[in-house]
């Protein structure tokens, strides 16, 4: 016995989905008989009809943020940003010195220069080497 359009029909009358439209075995013969929206809705009423309670969780879970394109966050590479604060810190005193008179340009220029080989790990490596370079 197919009952599957009448199914359908009680699905849209009463606002759910099929598979939660259950019919009762005592009533299928008035279920059968039944055409109309109304007849759907009498049945539903006198309980010929009934609706099954929704399965699952109900609860509205926030999703996670996904790591995508636009999320990552890159560690910051150390080297490149010591490097570039004793480079600072090593010009600043280079040019402290030809401004004060203890080296001339020339002197400044070569200075610069091993700065930026790298020469120097520190300003008191700078220092130190100095004496030893241009005996200052």
């Amino acid at each position: 016995m197919q009952l599957s359009k009448k199914k359908e029909l009680a699905a849209r009358v009463l606002k759910v989905g099929k598979n939660r439209i259950v019919f009762t075995k005592e009533n299928l013969p008035e279920i059968k008989e039944a055409i109309t929206r109304v007849d759907i809705i009498d049945l539903h009423k006198s309980g010929a009809i009934q609706i099954k309670e929704v399965k699952g969780r109900k609860k509205i879970v926030k999703r996670k943020h996904r790591r995508r394109t636009g999320k990552i966050k890159n560690k910051t590479n150390t080297k490149k940003r010591e490097y570039v604060i004793i480079t600072r810190k090593l010009r600043k005193f280079a040019k402290h010195l030809l401004k004060t008179g203890s080296i001339d340009r020339e002197k400044h220029k070569n200075l610069r220069k091993m700065v930026r080989a790298r020469k120097f790990k520190s300003k008191r490596h700078l220092k130190e080497s100095l004496s030893e370079i241009y005996g200052t």
